[in-house]
C-alpha cells in the first residue's frame, strides 16, 4: 500500500467530516452558508481558529468547492513549506531520542520507526530507556521479537543513563548503526524525570559526537489540542527538532497535524496511521493535504 493510500485511509474520519459539511454549504448556493459551512468544517477538523480565519479570508467567497479546495490546499501547504525536509542519517552511529507525555505511543512508534530504518538500509538498535513504567521494557521486547529487531535493555528500575551508555558502546563500529531510544513518558513538571533526560543527553553526547542527532516529540493525535497544550511547556524544556503524530486513524480531527506544526514551529516527521508494523512513513505534506480534501 502506498503512503498516499495509508494516509488517506488514516484520514478517512477527518475527510468525511470535512467534505460532508463543505458540500452541504456549497449546495445551499448562498455565500453566507458557504462561509459558515467552511468555517464549521475546518474548525471541526481542528485546524485552529487563527488558521481557519486566514483560510476564510481567501476561500470564503468562492462559488465552487473545487475553487475553495485549491486555495485551502495552498494555505495548508504553506505551513509545511516553512520547514526543511527531514535529513537522512549521515554520521554514524546516529541517535534518535523519542520523548513525550505518558500514553502518546512512544514505545510502539519506536518499534515501527526502527523497522522503517531497517527497510531503508540502516542497522537500528532499539533502546529500552523507559525503565520507569511497568512493562515498558517487555512491551518493547515483544515488538522487537515481532519485527526481528534487536533490543538493548536492563531490568526495570535501572538508571536510564546507564542503559543508553551501554547501548552506545554496543552500536559503535556499526557502519550504519542507529540508536532508537524509547524514554519514559513525562511532563515538564516532573523535575526528577526531566533531569534524568538531561543526563541521558549528556551521556549520549559524550559517547557519540553530536548525539542525540534527532529528538522527536511523540504526540497522540486523538487527544487533539489538549495533548498539545500538555506538551507545549515540555517543548520549552527539551530541545526537540521534530514531531511525530500517532493514532491519526483514530480521530476525525486530522487537521491537528497542521495546527501543531504551525503553533509549535516544528516539522512533522512521521505520522502513525494504523496498528501494523509498517503503518508509519516519513511525513509527506502534499499527500497529506491531498488526502484531507480529495
Amino acid at each position: 500500500m502506498s503512503w498516499f493510500d495509508k494516509i488517506k485511509r488514516g484520514l478517512l474520519l477527518t475527510h468525511d467530516e470535512v467534505l460532508l459539511k463543505v458540500k452541504k454549504s456549497f449546495a445551499a448556493a448562498k455565500e453566507s452558508d458557504v462561509r459558515t459551512g467552511l468555517e464549521e468544517a475546518l474548525l471541526a477538523a481542528d485546524l485552529g481558529p487563527e488558521l481557519v480565519e486566514e483560510c476564510l479570508k481567501k476561500a470564503g467567497g468562492c462559488k465552487t468547492w473545487e475553487e475553495a479546495r485549491e486555495i485551502l490546499e495552498e494555505e495548508l501547504l504553506a505551513v509545511f513549506r516553512r520547514f526543511p525536509p527531514a535529513p537522512e542519517p549521515a554520521a554514524f552511529p546516529h541517535v534518535v531520542l523519542l520523548v513525550g507525555v505518558n500514553g502518546s505511543g512512544k514505545t510502539t512508534f519506536a518499534a515501527k520507526y526502527a523497522n522503517h530504518l531497517r527497510q531503508s538500509g540502516f542497522q537500528p538498535l532499539l533502546v529500552a530507556a523507559d525503565t520507569f513504567r511497568a512493562a515498558a521494557i517487555e512491551q518493547l521486547q515483544v515488538w522487537g521479537r515481532r519485527a526481528g529487531l534487536p533490543v538493548h535493555a536492563r531490568a526495570q528500575g535501572a538508571d536510564p543513563a546507564a542503559v543508553v551508555f551501554d547501548a552506545a558502546q554496543r552500536v559503535k563500529g556499526e557502519p550504519k548503526g542507529v540508536l532508537v531510544v524509547d524514554t519514559a513518558g513525562r511532563l515538564h513538571t516532573k523535575v526528577n524525570l526531566m533531569k534524568e533526560m538531561e543526563k541521558m543527553g549528556r551521556v549520549l553526547a559524550r559517547e557519540i559526537p553530536g548525539a542525540p542527532h534527532e529528538t522527536y516529540l511523540v504526540l497522540d493525535a486523538t487527544t487533539g489540542q489538549n495533548g498539545f497544550q500538555q506538551a507545549r511547556a515540555f517543548l520549552e524544556a527539551v530541545p526537540v527538532n521534530g514531531l511525530v503524530l500517532t493514532k491519526l486513524d483514530g480521530t476525525a480531527k486530522g487537521g491537528i497535524v497542521v495546527r501543531i506544526a504551525r503553533e509549535a514551529g516544528l516539522p512533522v516527521r512521521f505520522v502513525g496511521v494504523g496498528e501494523g508494523l509498517e503503518d508509519i512513513a516519513p511525513f509527506d505534506p502534499e499527500a497529506f493535504v491531498k488526502a484531507l480534501f480529495e
